[in-house]
């Protein structure tokens, strides 16, 4: 994805305030293998780098997915013995 649809996509959910937040996780991302980056031609302006996971992102992405379902799940049993009920 372009770096602006990706800011674009996560500002519609809530997760992002601020594009100068997510191109420095990008640029690490980058350096620590688990994304690749390409620069393509835009009809709209100048060239645009998008940013593909390679398959050690995604591994590391499954990995993540399997600790936050239980990390969520804790949190919101958590929550719902100190409310009584669903929070």
């Amino acid at each position: 994805m372009y770096g602006l649809d990706i800011a674009n996509g996560l500002q519609r959910r809530g997760l992002l305030t601020s594009e100068g937040t997510l191109y420095p996780l990008l640029a690490r991302l980058r350096r620590n293998g688990l994304v690749k980056t390409s620069w393509r031609e835009s009809s709209q302006g100048a060239p645009r780098r998008y940013y593909t996971l390679t398959e050690s992102g995604q591994q590391s992405l499954a990995a993540f997915a399997e600790v936050w379902e239980t990390f969520s799940a804790s949190v919101t049993d958590t929550l719902n013995s100190t409310t009584g009920g669903t929070p």
